[in-house]
């Protein structure tokens, strides 16, 4: 059973934005359940499934529970529900429940042509958003003017949204790898990241860019080339059957050996699709392994607290051999 309104929507076609649920019965046509505010939009855009409407939420897990009793199910899977929901219909079908969450995330990870196709077109409204963001970026602009600007660009090109917060941090606040943007004013010399993401028809994008606002110095030159090197040695490992763990390990070993290694604080990727953190994760610890046809953000960084951090993002589409960037912005330094 899904609840998940995102893997509803991976299974259906259809997003809820009020709740709904999905049961995929082994052996017949799946049942949605909607309310009646999301009845008509579901019409139009559900497929493959039996709809029906939720009247009453007070009722649903009666609903729900006469269901799975009619229809003599004894186990059923599920991806997320609240507890409240679960001890409801543990006390009144009486059948087991089990985390099914790993089901859904092995079929999404892998992402078919038309998936694909969706996601290149959110990775251009990022690249477009990005873009705007660095061309704002100069000294004496405040960092929610950055923002604001970049995601404007990208609304009016038909971005649904912003895949996640967007992030401009300028200065030594550089340093924080998720820094959202604040009413600091950039000023000349500062480390500037904008970390921005789109989504086009549900499916999220994921760029990184950092810049200096003027001349770079050379030890930001210096951490810049580190950051380009280890990203490029690790993009050479982007194929099919790699250990997610080793990617890490390669740009981790060349960062660690220009003398950044403990200034590099989180995994080297993610995977991105309808979220924008999904399987498989490329980190030090991960048992994941790389396929065809995953799209995975390659983001290797580097935060000095106090003087400021770089960190330089692609999406990249796993393949065979060798992997695709999708994000085009060209990485450089300076404005």
């Amino acid at each position: 059973m899904a609840h998940n309104s995102k893997n509803i929507y991976y299974l259906t076609g259809f997003m809820s934005t009020g709740g709904a649920y999905l049961l995929v019965p082994k052996d017949s046509e799946p049942i949605l359940w909607i309310s009646k505010l999301e009845w008509n939009r579901a019409k139009e855009e559900a497929e493959n499934c039996d709809l029906r409407m939720i009247k009453q939420r007070s009722k649903v897990i009666k609903t729900l529970s006469k269901e799975l009793h009619d229809s003599k199910l004894k186990k059923v899977g599920f991806d997320e529900i609240e507890v409240r929901e679960y001890l409801g219909l543990i006390k009144e079908w009486r059948g087991e429940m089990k985390n099914g969450v790993q089901l859904i995330w092995n079929l999404r990870k892998v992402k078919d042509d038309e998936e694909i196709a969706i996601m290149k077109e959110a990775a251009k409204l990022a690249d477009l958003g990005v873009q705007v963001a660095l061309d704002t970026a100069v000294p004496g602009i405040d960092e929610f003017r950055v923002a604001a600007e970049a995601e404007y660009a990208m609304r009016i090109k038909q971005s649904e949204g912003t895949a996640f917060e967007t992030i401009v941090a300028s200065g030594p606040r550089s340093a924080f790898p998720h820094g959202p943007p604040t009413k600091r004013k950039i000023q000349k010399g500062d480390l500037v990241v904008v970390d921005i993401g789109a989504i086009f028809r549900n499916y999220r994008s994921d760029i990184t860019r950092t810049i200096v606002a003027g001349r770079p110095s050379k030890k930001q030159r210096e951490i810049f080339d580190t950051v380009i090197e280890a990203q490029e040695i690790a993009f050479k490992r982007y194929k099919d059957k790699m250990k997610c763990s080793l990617v890490d390990r390669t740009a981790r070993s060349l960062i660690t050996k220009k003398g950044y290694g403990k200034y590099f604080i989180h995994g080297l990727g993610h995977g991105i699709g309808l979220d924008i953190h999904e399987p498989p994760t490329v980190s030090p610890n991960s048992r994941d392994q790389l396929e065809k046809g995953c799209l995975v953000s390659n983001e290797p960084g580097i935060y000095i607290p106090g003087v400021g951090g770089l960190r330089v993002e692609d999406m990249i589409q796993v393949g065979q051999n060798s992997g695709e960037r999708i994000t085009l912005t060209p990485r450089r330094i300076r404005l």
